[in-house]
């Protein structure tokens, strides 16, 4: 079953994407913002996919990522760079609120608690982990894909696409692996090879959506 969730996953954040475009810049940078949340949330969870360990927050990066490039494609790297802030900024208000929810006292017949600690006590690691990777890899992302963009034609606009994501990514995985993981699944490495495949399998699944995002774009423009 976690194949097929994974392909509906997928999916449906890549619709969720052309959604974002189609309501417009502010959209997609609450769209941008709220994946690096969910990214964050979901990746102590630990899945088997086709045999191999991963985590279950990968596509949450990936969608992420092609919204900052939608932006810099439609938008231009100012806003860009401000959606990537605007992240930034996000993600310490959740490490900070997650913290001041575990110090509430539950009353006795609370049965959240315990759980809520599981999920949200490894936070502060994990969000520190993210902001160092994200800015590194977000700030990297921006400069390939804007160079990729000044110096190759329109029509290639999937394969810049591929180019940047599949580097960018390629940073990420390592450095959020090592900084945010080690020690908390069995195999980094495992965790590490396992990711990155399945982040450029999300590519590959996000394509078709990429490709629509043109005409959702021309019809989000005022006539």
């Amino acid at each position: 079953m976690n194949e097929y969730i994974f392909v509906f996953q997928a999916i449906a954040i890549s619709i969720s994407l052309l959604v974002a475009l189609r309501l417009g810049k502010e959209a997609l940078i609450a769209f941008v913002a709220a994946q690096t949340i969910f990214a964050n949330l979901f990746v102590l969870k630990q899945i088997c996919l086709c045999s191999f360990d991963a985590t279950a927050s990968d596509a949450y990066a990936i969608g992420g990522l092609l919204g900052l490039n939608l932006l810099q494609e439609y938008y231009g790297r100012k806003t860009t760079h401000l959606a990537i802030w605007i992240s930034f900024f996000i993600a310490i208000v959740f490490a900070i609120v997650s913290q001041l929810h575990l110090l509430y006292m539950p009353i006795a017949s609370d049965i959240t608690q315990q759980a809520y600690y599981t999920i949200l006590s490894a936070v502060p690691r994990i969000v520190g982990a993210s902001l160092i990777t994200y800015l590194i890899v977000q700030f990297f992302d921006a400069t390939l894909y804007g160079y990729l963009k000044q110096n190759m034609q329109s029509q290639f606009y999937i394969i810049r696409n591929y180019i940047s994501v599949s580097l960018s990514q390629l940073l990420d995985t390592v450095l959020f692996s090592f900084l945010g993981l080690y020690g908390l699944v069995e195999n980094v490495w495992h965790i590490i090879m396992v990711s990155y495949v399945i982040k450029l399998a999300i590519v590959g699944l996000a394509t078709p959506f990429l490709i629509f995002s043109r005409k959702v774009k021309r019809k989000s423009e005022p006539r």
